[in-house]
């Protein structure tokens, strides 16, 4: 179990805990009522720590290393039921990008996201859950089939940003992120858009776009990283729990602004502390979605979409 820094004083004390059993089972100390203490300040330290949670630390348990990603919740949900579809039918296959056709009980969905990954060498091969522009006409071409055949979507977005490198822009990236913003604003199905992790600028955006949109407690989103932020503003990375403050980047802020309809509750500790907890409570919030759509017509779900997006950002003086 890997620990960031704010959960030091949860590690002590879980060592403390295994350290007393061990006493209890290797001796015939009665370590029983120690041991109780031990579990109940741990319980209370937890709570302590996860309910106030600053905007920087939330950023931090969105990339523990730990987290269920985007295929994990797939599995999780779908089962055996999910068939990934591959390449863009122009360039290549894009391996952030991944996406396919699966099954919630009997009800189908085209399941979109980005995959990080697990170690050095997968994080390679999934360039780190950044999408070069076949990866979004990828996403994009999923979508036209899922409209084609009156299949949901359901998005999943976990990225950095979208791929900034020189052959990404020859292969036009702000097009392909553009174009996929556009023709999900139009798509003639429901779309359930879920943010686990990282939700950073177009990278995101470019398979955003939803009826209904799901977010993690601790995920974040963000046209840019904290850490950007902090380099553009501060010339330095070491603002970046100010920066963090600032964009109101948290799940909380981005309710209260109305760029997500709903916060998907972890428990404590983050997805990664109860991963079969988490994906319970992901299927559930998923089917709930579904059912507020499903029975709307296509007309009905893109005004809808149009309507949500055209209000944001509007205040009164």
């Amino acid at each position: 179990m890997e620990y960031l820094d704010f959960e030091l004083p949860i590690k002590e004390l879980e060592e403390q805990l295994e350290k007393c059993a061990i006493i209890g089972t290797e001796s015939d100390v009665d370590v029983s009522q120690t041991c109780k203490k031990i579990e109940k300040k741990l319980e209370q330290t937890k709570k302590d720590i996860y309910k106030n949670l600053t905007a920087w630390q939330r950023v931090q348990l969105s990339r523990h290393p730990n987290r269920p990603y985007t295929l994990d919740y797939i599995k999780a949900l779908c089962g055996d039921t999910f068939l990934e579809l591959h390449g863009d039918r122009n360039v290549k296959d894009d391996k952030a990008m991944i996406g396919g056709l699966g099954k919630i009980g009997d009800q189908s969905y085209m399941f979109i996201g980005q995959q990080k990954g697990y170690n050095t060498k997968t994080r390679q091969y999934r360039n780190f859950g950044m999408a070069n522009p076949e990866g979004y006409r990828k996403a994009l071409r999923l979508m036209k089939s899922a409209e084609k055949f009156k299949v949901p979507v359901v998005t999943i977005i976990d990225t950095p940003g979208a791929y900034p490198g020189l052959e990404a822009e020859e292969r036009g990236q702000g097009e392909a992120i553009a174009r996929n913003i556009l023709e999900m604003t139009r798509l003639k199905v429901p779309i359930i858009v879920l943010i686990i992790g990282e939700g950073a600028s177009g990278g995101a955006l470019g398979i955003g776009v939803g009826n209904k949109v799901l977010m993690l407690e601790n995920a974040w989103y963000s046209v840019i990283s904290p850490e950007n932020c902090s380099s553009i503003l501060w010339r330095s990375w070491d603002q970046k729990e100010i920066a963090a403050e600032a964009l109101k980047l948290t799940a909380k802020d981005s309710l209260k602004l109305k760029v997500i309809d709903e916060i998907v509750k972890e428990p404590l500790g983050g997805a990664h502390a109860n991963r079969e907890e988490t994906f319970v409570t992901v299927r559930g919030a998923i089917e709930a979605s579904f059912n507020e759509l499903k029975n709307l017509s296509p007309e009905e779900l893109m005004n809808e979409r149009m309507k949500k997006y055209l209000e944001m950002g509007v205040f009164k003086g």
